[in-house]
């Protein structure tokens, strides 16, 4: 049996943060992972408010493209036009 399988590495992990990084990092590394969780879902949750909102809109709306105002837009027939 010449290598370790994932849990093995996640235990060996756990055994030497306690060993080596005492209990008030741990809480301190759980801590700081239930706020990115909490951060995470709320992102999620603005996320879905912000679909919703853009779905409310009047049927038929639709915004106009950005356009750069130096840049005309021409099609190939348009363009072959001009240089015949």
């Amino acid at each position: 049996m010449g290598s370790m399988s994932p849990v093995h590495w996640l235990i060996l992990a756990v055994v030497l943060l306690v060993v080596f990084g005492g209990g008030g990092k741990i809480s301190g590394l759980m801590g700081d992972f239930a706020k990115g969780i909490k951060s995470f879902k709320k992102n999620m949750a603005d996320d879905e408010s912000m679909t919703t909102t853009d779905a409310t809109q009047a049927p038929g709306h639709i915004s106009p493209p950005n356009q750069n105002p130096g840049y005309s837009q021409t099609t190939s027939s348009e363009t072959h036009r001009n240089q015949v």
